[in-house]
């Protein structure tokens, strides 16, 4: 048995409970196979073993009280998965679904993705089983005091620096960092990220994750003479990613056509475009979670419980949602179709293995969300060199470095694709890329 089916084997018996982390790790594991199993002092180092299990693993209860004073109980969870190149680094969520599966499967990706922006920062995620929606502003605050209450054991500037993620935003990390703050008993800024700009954030940290998606989109453009201009964009979601990617879109005279939420999808043949955009901030605000309140201002079209995926004609598919949102049955609508041959994920994981392969086999273009969403992490990363600093940097420094970023991540998996044989397989170029210095690093530090 190869090196590569062993290790899955061995996290199949151990995890095959958590599906989302299974299928992160056989979709990874085997695209490494051409550099760990060419060269045996991988195994001899244990390379894959100790790169899927955590170094270290926390699961807490977050006891709080609501408006009626009753005490709710939720679940914490922060996985610290790898410190070979710096401190952990990762943000935290809070939704429903998140379980010990989601979040392994987050802070796996993450080893990658940290690795691939070519900043010292290693892997982690976290979050809880609390959903925001609905809540009033104290109950969110007292709950997120008392999560802090026992996450603050485990981060730091120097250990791990958790940002925020889905139902997290500046108004959550502010609480958060508030309890830290009171806590610790000092003002260690670089210990969260995602801050407001009044106490340590940096700007451009809201619109990164967005704005790192379409620069790397541009930059996979020019490999195919194509621009931004005039292209027309499928997207999901409405939250602060879809709205970071769609105002950059618009900003390059591209046009995004759908928006999507649990409630179904909207299309705007017009484009989402000026007042539209600004409207998506007032939906995420509302805690009501609907995408068919744009339909009814804006006259677009809604359809209650589906998926833009194959349904719209667009040049570009741009999930920015959830993961696994993109199943076999879209894969096959998106190739009969046809007029999409390009899906770039910018949410963590949206498509699932089967609609994956069927995609990539018939010859669609997929950017992986690992290298293409990497700029909400990068400039958390640039949080932590300005909170060290003491600066505060301007908005057009952040935006040149994040572009910069962004370029050196294209261009990185493109040559590690081709370095191992499957140029144009971004997918596996991205995986191979942000291995080699993890392992590199791992190789050095001896076993630990």
């Amino acid at each position: 048995m190869s090196y590569v089916d062993r290790i899955i084997q061995q996290v199949e018996e151990k995890d095959g409970d958590e599906p989302e982390f299974l299928q992160c790790v056989k979709e990874v594991l085997n695209s490494l196979r051409p550099v760990v199993e060419s060269d045996e002092k991988y195994e001899k180092a244990g390379i894959l073993e100790r790169l899927v299990e955590p170094e270290k693993s926390v699961v807490f209860r977050v006891p709080w009280v609501d408006d009626q004073g009753r005490v709710r109980v939720n679940r914490g969870y922060r996985i610290q998965f790898s410190s070979s190149i710096g401190p952990y680094k990762g943000g935290l969520r809070f939704q429903p679904n998140v379980n010990s599966s989601v979040i392994k499967f987050l802070g796996f990706e993450q080893i990658f993705k940290n690795s691939l922006t070519g900043m010292p920062i290693g892997g982690g995620k976290g979050g809880a089983d609390f959903d925001p929606k609905g809540k009033s502003e104290a109950e969110i605050m007292r709950f997120c005091q008392s999560y802090m209450t026992e996450l603050f054991r485990y981060i730091g500037p120097d250990t791990d620096c958790p940002a925020g993620d889905m139902g997290v935003g500046a108004r959550e990390i502010g609480y958060m960092y508030g309890q830290y703050k009171r806590i610790c008993g000092s003002y260690k800024a670089g210990a969260l990220s995602g801050k407001g700009l009044s106490y340590g954030g940096s700007i451009g940290r809201m619109e990164a994750t967005g704005y790192g998606a379409v620069y790397f989109t541009q930059e996979y453009f020019k490999t195919i003479g194509r621009q931004i201009k005039d292209t027309v964009f499928a997207v999901s979601g409405f939250g602060n990613v879809a709205w970071g990617v769609v105002k950059k879109i618009d900003e390059l005279g591209g046009k995004v056509v759908t928006l999507s939420g649990p409630d179904g999808y909207i299309y705007d043949p017009d484009g989402v475009t000026g007042e539209k955009i600004d409207y998506m901030l007032e939906m995420r605000t509302s805690n009501k979670d609907c995408v068919k309140d744009y339909a009814k201002k804006f006259h677009a079209e809604f359809y209650p419980g589906e998926k833009p995926w194959g349904k719209v004609k667009a040049d570009v598919y741009m999930p920015c949602a959830t993961q696994n949102e993109i199943h076999e049955e879209d894969a096959k609508r998106i190739l009969e179709e046809g007029h999409s041959r390009i899906l770039i994920e910018v949410a963590n994981m949206p498509t699932t293995q089967e609609a994956m392969d069927l995609l990539m086999e018939k010859g669609v273009t997929v950017l992986p969300s690992k290298a293409v969403n990497a700029g909400g992490v990068a400039v958390s990363s640039l949080e932590m060199v300005q909170n060290a600093e003491h600066l505060s940097w301007k908005k057009e420094e952040v935006d040149e470095r994040l572009h910069d970023i962004m370029k050196d991540i294209f261009c990185n998996i493109d040559k590690a694709a081709k370095k191992y044989g499957c140029p144009g397989n971004y997918v596996a170029g991205a995986n191979l890329a942000g291995f080699e210095k993890v392992a590199d690093a791992m190789l050095c530090q001896g076993i630990c």
